[in-house]
């Protein structure tokens, strides 16, 4: 009965998208990182967040309405919009007899800096936490993911956000290794601009970008004899008028492979790090792979023949985070040495 009641509330607050659980209720917030905003008198008034800014946007003209992403990276780029952003989310979460301030664990990038995480820490309070707890993201999507973190057996996480690359090996319980790279989805997105801006001089934009990597992205062309043509519209980079190219899966293949050998490097450089021991139980077991970038095609695929080790991908790559997140929430009293400091 307690956990109905509970004003609990886990945050995975991701570059991409901010993910609000509710202890005793599940997920009821997926939605965009964003804050759509009109300025005024050198001022800026906020219309709306999540969803509702996203169409916002789409029905009135783009001088008049600004469209913030207050995350970057992982972490805080603009601080009043995400405490807005934040405040908005936190009260559509509580319940309707919940009348204390929550208790608030939020998801930090693995290498977030202590100003970093400080920032997190004290905008959550300030959008109305009444206590806040921080926890690397990797570490929440291992136990997310349903791995035995407590046995002997070590394990590592590579967990694919929009803005960083987050990797945590755990052995025995405890976190023995944590780091971030700054490329992941978004810096997916603008291999695929670039690419197509050099091999065709056509100009797309950011959400053109992403829709091309959802849709049609790939890590390895199919060599099935036969490609999928892909058509993308944009601007001539020449002549400025509308454009229209076609792109195949290797296209894709080759746009992406640039940021997927830096992930690849990353991955290679924190198992050379590792004890032996450590490294060993984590090339037999296999790497967990997690976050919305683990949902691009054949990814693991091609992180496997780069670095050598097997990659798993589990249902739901996503939610992961949220769902470990959650789950240490709700136990606290022994995993509370899986937190981190502000």
């Amino acid at each position: 009965m307690a956990s109905v009641f509970s004003d609990d509330i886990a945050i995975d607050l991701g570059t991409a998208n901010t993910l609000v659980h509710v202890v005793g209720r599940g997920v009821i917030i997926d939605e965009p990182s964003v804050v759509a905003a009109v300025m005024r008198g050198g001022g800026r008034d906020v219309l709306a967040v999540g969803l509702k800014a996203k169409a916002l946007i789409a029905r009135r003209p783009p001088e008049r309405v600004e469209l913030i992403r207050p995350m970057r990276d992982g972490v805080i780029a603009d601080f009043i919009a995400t405490e807005i952003m934040l405040r908005q989310f936190i009260t559509r979460a509580k319940s309707m007899l919940g009348f204390r301030r929550p208790r608030i664990l939020i998801g930090v990038p693995a290498g977030a800096t202590p100003v970093e995480r400080r920032a997190v820490y004290e905008t959550a309070l300030s959008a109305g936490a009444r206590k806040v707890y921080l926890l690397e993201e990797p570490v929440a999507a291992a136990v997310g993911a349903g791995l035995p973190i407590d046995n002997p057996q070590s394990f590592m996480v590579v967990d694919v956000g929009g803005g960083t690359t987050d990797i945590a090996v755990l052995s025995e319980g405890n976190v023995v290794q944590a780091r971030a790279l700054r490329v992941a989805g978004y810096a997916m997105d603008e291999a695929i601009m670039r690419h197509v801006r050099r091999k065709h001089d056509l100009v797309i934009g950011e959400a053109n970008a992403e829709r091309l990597k959802i849709e049609a992205g790939t890590a390895v062309s199919h060599a099935n004899g036969r490609e999928v043509e892909i058509r993308i519209k944009g601007s001539d980079l020449r002549h400025g008028r509308p454009k229209e190219a076609v792109l195949t899966p290797s296209d894709m293949a080759e746009a992406l492979s640039r940021p997927i050998g830096e992930m690849s490097e990353f991955i290679r450089r924190a198992l050379e790090d590792l004890p032996p021991e450590v490294a060993h139980d984590v090339t037999r077991g296999g790497i967990l792979l997690t976050g919305g970038g683990a949902l691009l095609d054949k990814l693991d695929v091609a992180l496997q023949r780069s670095v050598g080790v097997k990659f798993v991908v589990p249902p739901t790559p996503m939610h992961c985070v949220i769902r470990g997140s959650a789950a240490i929430l709700e136990s606290l009293d022994t995993r509370e040495h899986l937190l981190i400091g502000p």
